[in-house]
């Protein structure tokens, strides 16, 4: 289990108590030897996939330590223990965490500082194992589920004509079809097969991708698959891509891996994820950067 960055907060002073300079890069790989992680844990992302989830804990830990004085910054990406946290160790806490920091002033002065205005009032409180970051990408995780969730509902009471180019806009949006105007008129013409729609690979149409968009509630089997290959077959087509807003068997993923025609399979939840990440169906209402300070630039 990946520990809390306030789990890391003692471990982290004790790794830095001999006095010596050290890089946070060599803290994160001692910390996790002694936190016994798993390759696995150790490479556990945070959801927007930039960091490892322990490295931004240790990270953090270290943040709160340094905002308190008991450690700080020795170059670029490096710490030292201070007098301060030396006097900390020598008291032999058993934990150290924002609970024991806010015996320091400078704790409040830090918070003040992230809650200042615009804010009219203080955050939540974190999970004791979230740092700031883990909480806003969760936050993000949970606003976009919910949207991935009325995205479905929204898909599935309207016409299936209104599917079926729903399905296209997406395949432009992703690069496929050269315009829109190409790839729509396409759609519906193929009238037989359960094709129901026919987009160029690329701007200059040298391959074809052939469709079919199912608006089902029940899991999608081999056999619709299958029929679907043979549809493929009558059309002479190598690739196709089938949609659905339910999902598909292991049989029916099973077997777009064994044949030799290359059929995507997506289901409600990667079709809600694609729409979502190319702006189909979708409208952006307010963008949030977070920034941190560039060690590098402060550096020497």
């Amino acid at each position: 289990m990946i520990p809390g960055f306030q789990d890391v907060m003692l471990p982290l002073l004790t790794f830095a108590s001999d006095g010596q300079d050290h890089s946070m890069a060599d803290a994160v790989e001692a910390l996790a030897h002694q936190f016994n992680l798993t390759p696995e844990e150790r490479a556990e992302l945070l959801p927007s996939g930039r960091q490892p989830r322990f490295t931004n804990r240790v990270y953090w830990a270290g943040t709160y330590l340094r905002k308190t004085k008991l450690l700080e910054a020795a170059g670029r990406g490096r710490i030292r223990i201070t007098p301060r946290g030396l006097e900390a160790l020598a008291g032999k806490p058993a934990r150290v965490d924002l609970t024991y920091l806010a015996q320091f002033p400078e704790l409040d002065e830090f918070r003040s500082a992230t809650n200042a205005k615009p804010f009219k009032s203080p955050p939540p409180a974190l999970p004791e194992d979230q740092t700031p970051e883990e909480a806003i990408e969760q936050l993000h995780v949970s606003v976009t589920e919910t949207l991935r969730g009325d995205l479905l509902a929204r898909i599935k009471e309207s016409p299936p004509a209104f599917f079926e180019q729903l399905v296209v806009d997406l395949l432009v949006a992703m690069g496929y079809g050269g315009s829109r105007a190409d790839a729509g008129r396409a759609v519906g013409q193929s009238g037989d097969g359960g094709i129901d729609g026919i987009i160029k690979e690329d701007a200059l149409g040298l391959d074809a991708v052939y469709l079919q968009a199912k608006r089902w509630e029940n899991t999608v089997g081999r056999p619709v698959v299958q029929a679907f290959a043979g549809s493929l077959d009558g059309a002479r087509a190598r690739k196709g891509v089938l949609i659905s807003t339910s999902n598909f068997s292991a049989e029916a993923r099973d077997y777009v891996r064994i044949i030799e025609k290359r059929i995507v399979l997506i289901d409600g939840e990667e079709l809600t994820n694609l729409l979502v990440q190319h702006g189909v169906g979708v409208s952006e209402r307010a963008r949030y950067l977070v920034y941190r300070l560039d060690e590098e630039y402060f550096g020497q």
